[in-house]
């Protein structure tokens, strides 16, 4: 049993370097590959996922090599670990099936499905790490095996999307090697343990220069959460293909660094150490911050995409923000954030892809009268709208609403500002998506009608968008049920 939590890793990762190295050239063959390896990758995380919930994380708890006394390869599916395995192990075969229709006529498929299926595994691993240093080994690796997704296209925007990524993730990279240095120092084993691995006779003394060293690493983390000011290279990366960018700001790379954030306070550095102090403050004041500005930024935003890229913007920091008032409401409130938004922004994105897949529509002013040419796209764009605003009885208004009361029970200046930020992101929110939905459902009179040859997106691309919002609907009605599940797990 224990091997299948490392079958899961390495099966998607395997899978998509036979295809880089075997290149296909009939497209129904690469297709059944890309379908065959991310199905059969998702069954395994989810199994390994089911059998963890089952039979206990040791379990299934996998040792694959020592490097050292704290440089350890293993893997342990805990409960944070299958939260993340489960949006993985769901959305990834939704958007591979969605990138079906999507890449029809686009070129160098072998290599987007190959790295396409590899960011599969590797963020398998990062959901199943059992240590600081396999969450670190896979976290870069992730960004190698994204950054040819991002660069896909090979134009100048494109060109100029994957150096903001590799720059930035790289400065993440340096602050978070720096934390791996001084824990190596301060405890006897990196592995994760609910409520920190710190020695304390060897922090003694010492707690000042370890909460500056949470913040590196906080912000270190929080490039790929795109916290501000390292939040530039996200928006940029929306010049990729639809499946990438909606993997990218839903599932992979962005909830990765969140998730990275919440196994830094809880399982590493402890919430005793940290809560009521500067540095607490200083990590709820940068999240609250970044939840204004990046809604603030999603409003006067023209470009749909782009539009969607700064709303993630905001809505991680509602993650982080949870995180960061250490509690185990808090804890709750952002793995619950994570599953309602992850459905949310994908299904949004894919209907913006929709539409400037087959209707060449980029910009929100493009979009006037749209639903009565793509009547289900629009629809399904308008529900999930209204879910991204967190309105009852959709299970974001549980998360925020979670989140809020951590951030307020938290007291002091820092959790106030956290609950305030939390109540103008969400006016915020209702204005800039509303405003796309009146556009597309109420067209001014003036507005002349969008021309006869726009058509509804194929069946493939529907039938996904159906799938996603009944899925929505379900974990909707569900939302106490995953609470208490989630509550259970950590």
């Amino acid at each position: 049993m224990r091997s299948l939590t490392l079958l899961s890793v390495l099966f998607p990762i395997l899978a998509g370097g036979g295809l880089l190295i075997r290149r296909p050239e009939d497209r129904a063959a690469r297709d059944r590959w890309a379908l065959v390896s991310v199905f059969a990758g998702a069954a395994l995380v989810l199994s390994t996922a089911l059998c963890s919930a089952r039979f206990g994380p040791d379990a299934l708890a996998f040792r694959a090599a020592a490097l050292s006394r704290h440089l350890v390869i293993a893997f342990r599916p805990d409960g944070p670990g299958l939260v993340f395995g489960a949006i993985i192990g769901v959305l990834w075969p939704v958007t591979t099936i969605f990138a079906l229709s999507y890449m029809e006529h686009a070129e160098r498929m072998n290599l987007f499905y190959g790295f396409f299926i590899m960011s599969f595994g590797i963020v398998a691993g990062i959901a199943y790490s059992a240590n600081f240093f396999t969450l670190y080994l896979c976290y870069e690796f992730m960004t190698l095996a994204t950054l040819p997704l991002v660069m896909h296209e090979m134009d100048d925007k494109a060109r100029w999307a994957g150096k903001l990524y590799i720059l930035y993730s790289t400065t993440g990279a340096a602050l978070i090697f720096i934390f791996l240095m001084v824990l190596c120092r301060c405890a006897d084993s990196l592995d994760f343990v609910y409520g920190g691995i710190l020695d304390p006779a060897r922090i003694a003394g010492h707690e000042g220069q370890l909460r500056a060293v949470f913040l590196l690493a906080f912000f270190g983390f929080g490039v790929k959460a795109a916290i501000f000011p390292f939040y530039r290279w996200l928006p940029a990366a929306s010049v990729a293909p639809t499946p990438v960018t909606a993997l990218l700001h839903a599932v992979a790379v962005v909830k990765s660094g969140a998730f990275a954030v919440m196994r830094l306070v809880y399982f590493g550095f402890g919430c005793g150490l940290l809560r009521g102090t500067r540095a607490q403050e200083t990590a709820m004041l940068a999240a609250a911050f970044t939840i204004v500005y990046g809604s603030a930024l999603a409003l006067r935003t023209p470009h749909l995409k782009r539009r969607l890229a700064y709303s993630t913007v905001a809505n991680l920091s509602y993650i982080l923000l949870a995180f960061a008032s250490m509690s185990r409401m808090g804890l709750t409130a952002g793995l619950l954030h994570m599953i309602f938004h992850a459905v949310t922004k994908i299904t949004l994105f894919f209907c913006a892809g929709a539409m400037l897949h087959h209707n060449r529509l980029e910009y929100v002013y493009d979009l006037e009268g749209l639903a009565k040419r793509m009547p289900c796209t629009c629809t399904v764009f308008a529900v999930f709208s209204v879910a991204l605003v967190g309105i009852p009885p959709f299970g974001a208004f549980l998360s925020k609403w979670l989140t809020a009361a951590a951030a307020a029970a938290n007291g002091g200046w820092a959790g106030h500002l956290g609950t305030a930020s939390l109540i103008v992101s969400a006016v915020l929110a209702m204005l800039y998506t509303q405003s796309v939905v009146v556009r597309i459902f109420f067209p001014l009179r003036t507005a002349k009608p969008q021309p006869a040859e726009m058509h509804e997106a194929d069946r493939l691309m529907t039938g996904t968008l159906m799938f996603l919002t009944v899925l929505l609907v379900a974990l909707s009605l569900c939302s106490r049920v995953i609470e208490g599940w989630i509550g259970g797990l950590v």
